[in-house]
């Protein structure tokens, strides 16, 4: 049984479940996918690492652009533990009250036109997010990593499903909710594996799927690249409507303008305060709300998709922005991240247990965290406060056994870590300041 268990998670990471084992009556019994996936994550990403320095001789994955793609990865499946998602929630709303036809839920002619169904609604999700800036606010933290590699699958957007739901409505007139919930989750998946440079080409394949090969033209910002390759797990879509492109020159990965940052709050939000100034430059209102509703390079005067002509060039010999800081610093973030998705985890596995109230407590700490180790890798001068401050909450936390009933194992080592942790941090903060004092004395 425990075979046949694995044998279908890791099935689900490539869509290789049949129809008769991945249909089912009721949304309740919709296996939860994307969450049992974490182990094939885990595992894949430890591959590709192990196989990457074998092959390059060089890690595939740093450590500040790992730990910020996984911080946003867990920062997007936050307002999950408040609420069901987004899309389902719109979705069963409408099948309820207006469905047209109701589809067999047990055919596997259901589940065939549900997976094009899915994905063709997917390519248009995908491609609205890249030609209209508020939408392209919340799907450039999907682009902001200068790599390329596995743990950009799991930088993902908070506020993305808060929109893409829209397109996928039309689905609901005839498509159970059930079936939608098995294949919105499968084609999600299916993207993870796609996002490595280790894969370079899979022969026939390339003319009917989306491969590593098609994504990787997808996340570079050569001018070749942009806004091309929007499909999920079909390439077709793109051929379909010219918005497919070969891989040619040398792929550079990245927004066109890169941030160059891993304060995580800052990569998810950052756009739309962007946005925001940028129509408050207009005095037109047509000018204001086309800021929003047109193409990220739009400008008053250019079509609505703007051009690219203010795009720095690229010329193939960019180094990706990788922070230089120290080993003991690079260690403390790591043991300190690997702590809270420990937290994370078990509030995933015990949130229909615990109360609202602890639910909201520990996301805002888990916030906290994610938000001062992003502060360390970007070195900001506050950086040392702000950790101290999450240290003590922490160990408050940890103090009155607010945290140790989802980590009791870790709940000893950890207090005795955090205080050791308090003392290094005061003695950076003291160091900083002095330094700093004798640089202005000189």
């Amino acid at each position: 049984m425990e075979y046949d268990s694995v044998s279908r998670g890791a099935r689900a990471m490539f869509f290789m479940l049949t129809p008769n084992e991945s249909s089912f009556e009721k949304v309740e019994d919709v296996p939860q996918y994307v969450q049992q996936a974490t182990p094939f994550f885990v595992g894949l990403m430890v591959l590709e690492l192990v196989v990457g320095f074998l092959k390059t001789g060089a890690p595939v994955i740093t450590i500040s652009d790992g730990i910020t793609s996984l911080s946003a990865g867990m920062v997007s499946r936050l307002p999950l533990l408040l609420m069901r998602g987004c899309e389902l929630s719109a979705y069963m709303h409408v099948w309820n009250h207006y469905r047209l036809v109701e589809l067999p839920w047990d055919s596997a002619w259901t589940w065939w036109f549900t997976f094009l169904g899915v994905d063709f609604c997917y390519y248009w999700v995908h491609r609205f997010a890249h030609e209209v800036a508020v939408l392209w606010a919340a799907h450039q933290v999907h682009h902001s990593s200068e790599y390329y590699n596995l743990t950009t699958a799991l930088r993902q957007s908070v506020t993305q499903p808060f929109t893409s739901w829209v397109f996928y409505l039309p689905m609901a007139l005839a498509v159970p909710p059930s079936i939608f919930a098995v294949h919105i989750q499968l084609n999600l998946l299916y993207q993870f594996w796609i996002h490595t440079e280790l894969i370079r080409d899979l022969g026939p394949l390339e003319w009917i799927l989306n491969t590593p090969k098609h994504h990787r033209v997808h996340h570079g910002r050569n001018l070749y690249c942009i806004d091309k390759n929007y499909g999920g797990i079909l390439i077709i879509w793109d051929r379909l409507f010219g918005t497919f492109a070969q891989e040619a020159d040398k792929v550079v990965y990245g927004l066109v303008f890169p941030i160059k940052r891993f304060e995580i709050l800052y990569v998810q939000l950052h756009y739309y305060l962007y946005l925001w100034k940028k129509s408050k430059t207009y005095k037109t209102i047509s000018n204001k709300l086309s800021t929003f509703l047109n193409g990220p390079s739009w400008k008053p005067g250019k079509r609505r998709l703007g051009d690219h002509n203010d795009n720095p060039k690229v010329t193939g010999k960019e180094v990706p922005h990788n922070p230089r800081w120290s080993l003991p610093v690079q260690i403390y973030a790591v043991i300190h991240f690997l702590l809270v998705l420990k937290t994370y985890h078990d509030l995933f596995e015990n949130k229909m247990i615990l109360s609202q109230l602890t639910i909201l407590g520990m996301t805002g700490y888990v916030l906290l965290t994610l938000t001062s180790l992003g502060f360390l890798i970007d070195q900001r001068p506050s950086s040392a406060v702000l950790e101290l401050f999450r240290c003590v909450v922490m160990m408050t936390l940890l103090r009155y056994n607010y945290m140790k009933p989802l980590a009791p194992s870790l709940a000893v080592p950890t207090e005795a870590f955090v205080s050791l942790s308090l003392l290094y941090w005061a003695l950076h903060s003291i160091a900083s300041q002095l330094l700093g004092i004798k640089k202005k004395a000189n």
